[in-house]
């Protein structure tokens, strides 16, 4: 029950009801009104919202799970992503569903694989919004072609087929784009490395902060950002000979350079994203926001690149397992 204060204006009657209290069934107004109109209205709310009213009496609960309410919040294209998934790994689910709603809440819960399993889409499920995560096989990373340098595997832990594995580069140049077409619009994004470190350690990806840069192709970025990729003072098995001395490459051989003088040199000012474990076997660490406008973008053919390079040091990398590259609604206070 609802309960409203109402105050009575027309004092000079000597009967003043200031302070009243009046109680009014929340869910009455609304029960009284056709179910498709109801319908209606909570299709303008949101997915979370509409799971709210259903939750208030079993004439809302019909109507704000209804078709007509939850084909509202799925993407206008969402049956043409299941005949798009990578069947051999993703049968299509279309047909086990008995509502939109359930289509919807498969799509929250877990990801779909599209265009040949090199993407996942899935939706956050408090808003609707699209989310997506770019494999490693859809990236453009440099010498990833000699195995020399890095090299495909498959990974139990990754929705995808394969990952990336950094075997030893110098120049480590990641590049990648998605369509402003493909994401939901008015919505501002957060953009973000999926990553671990090989079960024999790594070398070089705590000390030196690569650049991060995220913007619309052939604009200046809107985010530019520093990052490493394992969490400083990691040190694993093989990147240090003792435990007062770290080895640093000088480009054509390794030194052996005091622990306190590594952390000198690397400290910055603090705006430097560190990886940050998931839950699910890998780490993310954050490369950049922006914001797809109420138009999307002016053009669908517009894109949003984004880039990690740490190429000017000259440090010689290694021990990196790369899964993608996710793009999903930036959280309040992010």
């Amino acid at each position: 029950m609802k309960q409203i204060q109402v105050s009575d204006s027309n004092s000079g009657l000597g009967s003043s009801r200031n302070d009243e209290i009046v109680s009014i069934g929340a869910s009455a107004r609304l029960d009284t009104l056709p179910e498709d109109c109801i319908s209606m209205v909570v299709s303008h709310t949101s997915p979370r919202d509409a799971c709210v009213v259903a939750s208030v009496s079993k004439t809302l609960k019909s109507a704000a799970e209804s078709d007509l309410v939850w084909e509202k919040f799925l993407p206008q294209d969402y049956s043409s992503l299941f005949p798009r998934s990578y069947s051999s790994l993703v049968p299509p689910r279309s047909l086990d569903f008995s509502s939109k709603k359930e289509i919807y809440m498969s799509l929250a819960d877990d990801s779909v694989l599209i265009d040949d399993g090199k993407k996942s889409f899935w939706l956050e499920k408090a808003s609707g919004k699209k989310c997506y995560m770019l494999s490693a096989m859809d990236l453009n990373i440099a010498w990833i072609d000699r195995p020399l340098y890095w090299k495909w595997k498959k990974d139990p832990e990754s929705k995808f087929e394969k990952v990336a594995k950094l075997r030893h580069v110098c120049w480590f140049e990641i590049r990648g784009k998605i369509s402003c077409g493909m994401l939901s619009k008015g919505t501002h994004y957060s953009v973000y490395a999926v990553l671990k470190i090989g079960g024999s350690g790594s070398r070089g990806l705590d000390d030196t902060p690569m650049e991060a840069l995220v913007g619309f192709v052939g604009e200046e970025a809107a985010s530019k950002t520093f990052v490493l990729l394992e969490p400083k003072g990691t040190y694993p098995r093989g990147c240090y000979s003792s435990g007062s001395f770290r080895e640093v490459s000088t480009g054509c051989s390794w030194i052996e350079i005091p622990v306190e003088e590594v952390e000198e040199e690397r400290e910055t000012d603090g705006s430097v994203e560190e990886p940050k474990e998931r839950g699910d076997g890998w780490s993310e660490v954050k490369l950049g926001n922006f914001y797809n406008g109420d138009g999307g973008c002016d053009d669908d053919g517009n894109e949003i690149e984004f880039s990690i390079m740490g190429t000017e040091q000259g440090d010689w990398k290694s021990g990196l397992i790369f899964q993608g590259v996710e793009i999903r609604p930036k959280k309040e206070g992010d």
